[in-house]
């Protein structure tokens, strides 16, 4: 069964000359299981599945699967602002020796409630496989409310926890509050982790983590091990390079740091473009002051 708990990685996916460099995310896989992570998120909103062919989706997947082992579960990002090219994502995805599915709030639409609903009920029919939803109104333009995410948990069983990452504390404790004890509220967010985990949650998937591991492992399990100060202390340790890794948008700055370390170009696809050169140094500075340059 899916243990959703500490810190899983939304990775992001390496590209080479415009190509899913198939070598590099198989380093980074090895480079996230060496950190100690609980777990891996391929093709999300980091690993820029948006850009990705139907056959360099799979490819990841699969690819990440394969490298990981069986020794952390593998979670990959579905759905489309379409709930029957969504249905059909599931299942294919279903097929690939996935532990979990984390299924993101549809975008551009800007669905109802009632219609989000009625989406995340036919991605659940889908599959028997562990569902987590996935709710980031700074992307797909609206937020899932609490009650929404609460009542397709009681409909759905396998419906097992969200990545919240609305940005506010207030929804994630009232997440926390109407939830049973087996509903799971993970950060969207690594500046707020820590704050999230204080009011309930029980980690984090991660951007931070794809190039300090180790470290953002650590903070959670710290917290979850009742050592609060040991983890507030490894927060802020991180939180400059947090800062850092969003003043452009995600994952234009977590590829040019993992470029630092060996772990694939620092390209994204179009329409993102590389770092700008002014962004660079204080990253760099960052990465320094975390202890890894």
């Amino acid at each position: 069964m899916l243990k959703l708990k500490g810190c899983f990685t939304a990775m992001t996916t390496p590209f080479k000359d415009g190509e899913v460099d198939v070598p590099a995310l198989r380093r980074m896989v090895r480079f996230q299981l060496e950190g100690g992570v609980s777990g891996l998120v391929p093709c999300g909103s980091t690993g820029e599945a948006a850009t990705l062919s139907p056959e360099e989706y799979l490819r990841v997947i699969k690819t990440v699967v394969a490298a990981a082992k069986g020794k952390v579960p593998v979670m990959p990002g579905v759905g489309t602002n379409s709930t029957a090219k969504s249905v059909e994502m599931v299942k294919k995805v279903s097929a690939l020796g996935v532990d979990g599915l984390l299924a993101i709030v549809p975008y551009y639409n800007k669905p109802t409630q009632e219609g989000m609903t009625a989406h995340f009920s036919e991605i659940a029919k889908a599959t028997r496989l562990p569902i987590v939803l996935y709710n980031i109104p700074g992307r797909t333009g609206v937020n899932m409310l609490p009650a929404t995410a609460l009542a397709l948990r009681r409909r759905f069983s396998h419906i097992v926890g969200i990545k919240e990452a609305s940005g506010s504390l207030d929804q994630a404790s009232e997440i926390v509050n109407g939830a049973d004890g087996d509903f799971a509220v993970m950060s969207g967010d690594d500046s707020l982790t820590l704050p999230m985990m204080s009011v309930g949650a029980r980690g984090v998937i991660s951007v931070v983590s794809n190039i300090a591991p180790a470290k953002a492992s650590r903070m959670c399990e710290l917290f979850l091990d009742g050592d609060t100060a040991g983890a507030a202390a490894l927060h802020h340790e991180l939180f400059p390079l947090v800062k850092e890794l969003f003043r452009e948008t995600n994952p234009i700055p977590v590829k040019y740091a993992a470029s630092l370390l060996g772990l694939g170009a620092p390209e994204p696809r179009l329409p993102l473009l590389p770092l700008s050169e002014a962004r660079r140094a204080p990253l760099k500075e960052a990465m320094r002051g975390a202890g890894l340059l």
